[in-house]
């Protein structure tokens, strides 16, 4: 089979618009989808209006409808299609802070109808920041991408089947490392039930931001997820490649303290001294020190480390890191020299 190629570009490396003349009329939908993360409060506010603007949620949903259908104009090469139908779906999750936005776009024509529930999501979800960023600025849009769409010439497509095919190739087409850039881009996850449901104020995260921010991190984003989310949010992050990723909390013996199993199979690169001399430091104030089981890696690019929940295990393991940091990250991720 050739290889694919990019439909936007002709013999001559220009750019084009796809000419979809010779290409048969049929139905065609398209499903995307992304994650508004925000905290459980905000969320709890969207749900119940109370947050003194027009509903929320119609207004977003109105807003990803207009954006659909205007994703020619937005979009340079896209093609101006008549659509059927777009629907906007909101899911709410108050315990995980998010607000799941899904688009489903309807066409009867030529071409597909992905770019448009792409965008649909995109400024629905960007509408939500807009009506929420008085109470959070640190509100994000995260993992916009295509879930499934059906009719042309590849007739039915899910993102599930696609990845199933790919862990089946996997030998065969082994996966490039991330790309790496020059940015400082940082992350940090609070695992913390109790933070999650605003039970708790949570004070490791803003310590842990700070420290980035002193180092000359920028942007530096900071989410609070239910421990039983913590899986989610560390696949969804390191996705996302930053140049660091803090967690904090769920590294312990409980039986929702699941942090290192969360992270380890993303670590392209072990960094086990470095969990170790952590610990090190932490055994020298509290014995019960020993029994944190963090890790601490590449994934990619990405330098990943875990973080105790407690202030004390964040104090002593930013400062093992304050020593390593500049290091790490110019000899492993930037290709330096030692």
């Amino acid at each position: 089979m050739a290889d694919p190629q990019l439909t936007h570009l002709d013999a001559e490396g220009r750019v084009r618009m796809v000419d979809v003349g010779d290409k048969a009329v049929t139905t065609r939908t398209a499903t995307a989808e992304g994650v508004f993360r925000t905290r459980p409060e905000v969320v709890k506010m969207v749900d119940g209006d109370a947050l003194g603007k027009a509903d929320v949620l119609a207004t977003a949903r109105l807003a990803g409808i207009g954006a659909a259908k205007k994703t020619s104009e937005l979009i340079p090469l896209c093609h101006q299609i008549p659509l059927n139908s777009v629907k906007v779906h909101f899911d709410l999750d108050a315990d995980a802070g998010e607000i799941r936005v899904s688009a489903t776009a309807k066409t009867t024509g030529r071409t597909g109808v992905e770019m448009e529930a792409l965008t649909a999501v995109s400024v629905a979800g960007l509408t939500l920041h807009d009506m929420v960023k008085a109470v959070d600025p640190l509100a994000t849009m995260d993992g916009v991408r295509l879930a499934a769409k059906s009719g042309g010439k590849r007739g039915d497509w899910t993102r599930e089947s696609d990845d199933d095919n790919a862990a089946t190739d996997q030998n065969a087409h082994p996966a490039e490392p991330a790309a790496i850039d020059e940015d400082r881009s940082a992350v940090v996850v609070v695992s913390s039930t109790a933070a999650s449901r605003g039970e708790r104020e949570d004070s490791t995260g803003p310590a842990i931001e700070s420290w980035l921010v002193d180092r000359g991190f920028s942007p530096v984003e900071v989410h609070v997820v239910a421990d039983a989310e913590i899986e989610v949010a560390v696949t969804e992050q390191v996705r996302r490649s930053p140049a660091a990723l803090l967690t904090t909390g769920g590294t312990g013996v409980a039986p929702d303290d699941r942090t290192p199993e969360a992270t380890a199979p993303h670590l392209t690169l072990q960094l086990p001294g470095v969990a170790e001399a952590m610990r090190a430091r932490g055994i020298a104030a509290t014995p019960t020190a020993a029994m944190s089981r963090g890790v601490v890696g590449f994934a990619g690019r990405t330098l990943v480390v875990n973080l105790p929940g407690s202030t004390g295990g964040v104090r002593d393991g930013l400062a093992v890191l304050d020593d390593l940091l500049e290091h790490l990250l110019e000899v492993h991720a930037n290709g330096g020299g030692h």
